[in-house]
């Protein structure tokens, strides 16, 4: 899968297992941040996503530190998941 490819199915991957059906992929910048003033996800929301890397590419994350790093925005999340996907 293309990087660009990547960060459209993570956009719907997020609004999905997020449950926010008031956004579309559009509305998500790939630079945006993904927690405070960016998109304005929390810490419930943080777990949500670690559970999305390890259901769907085999990335576990047990490090929070590590979390921090990789939930910044989608750019972000789509490197790591380049560099780190099991599935």
């Amino acid at each position: 899968m293309e990087t660009v490819e990547l960060k459209e199915v993570l956009k719907k991957q997020i609004i999905e297992f997020l449950n926010l059906r008031d956004l579309k992929p559009e509305d998500i910048k790939n630079a945006e941040p993904l927690f405070g003033e960016g998109l304005g996800l929390d810490s419930i929301d943080s777990l949500e996503l670690i559970v999305l890397l390890q259901r769907e590419y085999g990335i576990s994350i047990k490090d929070p530190k590590e979390g921090r790093k990789v939930l910044v925005d989608i750019n972000t999340m789509a490197d790591y998941i380049e560099k780190n996907r099991t599935k």
